[in-house]
């Protein structure tokens, strides 16, 4: 389901949301199993955020059209971006560092929290319909890879490979459709 959100979420198809709701109740439920926390804390932020991106994505102009339209960020977006990142990753890393501690000694905070705060904020551009989501969910997926392969978890190491690859052509549709808006 993941792999087919990611296609919807290319095409810039509303149904992104749900078949990637299904997507994040799967992973909620084997990060939390496997200790991985911050990424059960970015499934859940996923959930919240598709209901947010599919309410934001369905609403219509007076013309009937879309009325959220794939663009590139403002440089004041893009400090925005950097900054919600860093707050994610240091809130995520003190939570899974003292969770490391407390319950959890499987957790990776720095790696899991890099992950985590990279994929909180493409989430939140591409409810947004910003083209540099794509440059957050390449870096999401970059950093998931090994990190679910430390964790024994090679079948979802291989699919986050397949969701780099896709989060790649991602950004140059995307690209290219914001391209197009301005011409």
């Amino acid at each position: 389901m993941g792999i087919i959100s990611v296609y919807f979420s290319r095409r810039t198809s509303i149904w992104v949301y749900p078949t990637g709701l299904v997507n994040t109740i799967i992973y909620i439920y084997l990060s939390v199993k496997y200790h991985l926390l911050g990424e059960a804390a970015v499934n859940f932020y996923y959930t919240v955020m598709s209901v947010w991106g599919w309410w934001l994505w369905s609403r219509k102009n007076a013309a009937q059209q879309p009325a959220l339209r794939v663009t590139y960020s403002s440089s004041k977006e893009w400090l925005q971006q950097w900054a919600f990142a860093a707050f994610c990753f240091l809130i995520i890393y003190a939570a899974l560092s003292w969770a490391r501690n407390a319950f959890a000694e499987g957790a990776i905070p720095w790696a899991d929290g890099l992950a985590s705060a990279t994929a909180f904020t493409g989430m939140w551009l591409m409810a947004r319909k910003k083209v540099e989501s794509w440059w957050w969910w390449v870096a999401t997926n970059f950093c998931s890879v090994p990190l679910y392969f430390v964790k024994g978890l090679v079948v979802t190491s291989v699919y986050y490979i397949i969701l780099l690859v896709m989060a790649v052509g991602g950004l140059m549709t995307w690209q290219q459709k914001a391209k197009a808006q301005t011409v």
